[in-house]
């Protein structure tokens, strides 16, 4: 059985200003200040226990180890912390992402993560974590603004598994997060074998899973992510645990109970991963400054962002249509969609009054 006692383990992955630091606020119902650092940014891997959702549960946030400013060396040492500290392995991997935000570096962490630890991490274990999502109008949904106008995002649910959540979404999200989390776990114990299908219908083998689930996870530690990297971290981690308990007891018997009590500081102290991640990366340090098109599209989010609620989308639309057109034939056809856009804006609003 795994060393680590909580229920459920789950690793916070964000490059700067993408809101890991809430999410483990969130789960965990801190205020920032509990998470014992003053500044608003990550600077390294830690890990953070508690309860959410009436589960016990641990969170690893990682540090910085992909977008803007991020040191190779910094970048490699935060890759091996944050595998340390959630070895065993996790349940769960969170992928804060932001709406306000391009995809270039998230993209580059979900092929890292796939050389590293193994496909299936991306495709059975890992949530895209939406945050910002202030981005959204009142009546609007987070999946139609996916569709509608962050088609990048999606693509990067789909290799994921379609698995995606945001704890901006009212008092529930985190209780909604920890039953995505055990649905996966669930899924992937329990995955009807092909010759059950005929035989045990989904909803009953739904009900025998979940009374199964219980009794699974207290005497096993293998529903938890695996691979041979954490497997080496965990080894690493172990070996720590006993260096440090014999130094402290001499040859007095070892016990798990004393294996548990520097546990913390064995997964702190373990050592780097021997990583050579620098050729997953590219070539350059510094990301690529944001294309031309990316930063027409800000400047044009800001601007209609000031505009009222009801002509917000029709003059996005109709400015869209101008920029890419262009000349007086742009200008004259953004005009028209604009206006229409609106008109039938206003339409909708007056017929739910």
């Amino acid at each position: 059985m795994s060393t680590a006692a909580a229920e459920l383990r789950l690793v916070v992955l964000g490059r700067d200003g993408a809101g890991n630091r809430s999410a483990v606020c969130s789960i965990l119902g801190l205020q920032d200040s509990e998470q014992g650092t003053e500044t608003p940014v990550i600077q390294e891997s830690s890990k953070h226990r508690g309860e959410a959702a009436g589960r016990q549960v641990e969170v690893v946030s990682s540090g910085s180890w992909f977008g803007s400013g991020c040191d190779p060396e910094e970048r490699r040492r935060n890759i091996s912390s944050f595998i340390s500290r959630s070895s065993p392995g996790p349940h769960a991997f969170l992928l804060c992402l932001s709406l306000n935000q391009p995809t270039d570096g998230e993209a580059v962490a979900l092929q890292v993560l796939d050389q590293l630890l193994g496909s299936s991490a991306i495709r059975t274990r890992t949530f895209i974590l939406f945050t910002h999502t202030e981005e959204l109008q009142e009546d609007e949904t987070l999946e139609e603004y996916l569709l509608t106008w962050r088609k990048d995002l999606l693509q990067l649910v789909e290799k994921c598994g379609e698995r995606y959540h945001t704890l901006e979404r009212g008092e529930r999200a985190v209780e909604e997060l920890m039953e995505k989390v055990e649905q996966v776990l669930l899924k992937w114990i329990f995955s009807r074998p092909a010759g059950l299908q005929y035989i045990v219908p989904p909803d009953i083998w739904i009900i025998i899973t979940e009374r199964c689930f219980s009794t699974f996870s207290s005497e096993s530690g293998e529903k938890h992510f695996s691979c041979d990297l954490y497997r080496e971290a965990e080894e690493r981690v172990r070996r720590r645990q006993e260096e440090m308990v014999k130094q402290r007891k001499g040859d007095e018997e070892i016990t798990e109970e004393d294996m548990l009590s520097v546990r913390d500081e064995a997964e702190r102290s373990a050592g780097d991963l021997e990583l050579d991640v620098d050729h997953l990366f590219p070539s350059e340090v510094s990301p690529d400054p944001p294309s031309f098109l990316w930063g027409l599209w800000e400047k044009l989010i800001g601007w209609v962002r000031w505009l009222p609620t009801v002509v917000r989308r029709e003059a996005l639309l109709g400015a869209l249509v101008r920029l890419f057109v262009g000349g007086p034939v742009g200008g004259m056809v953004g005009a028209t969609v604009g206006s229409v856009a609106t008109e039938v804006g206003r339409r909708r609003t007056q017929k739910t009054k």
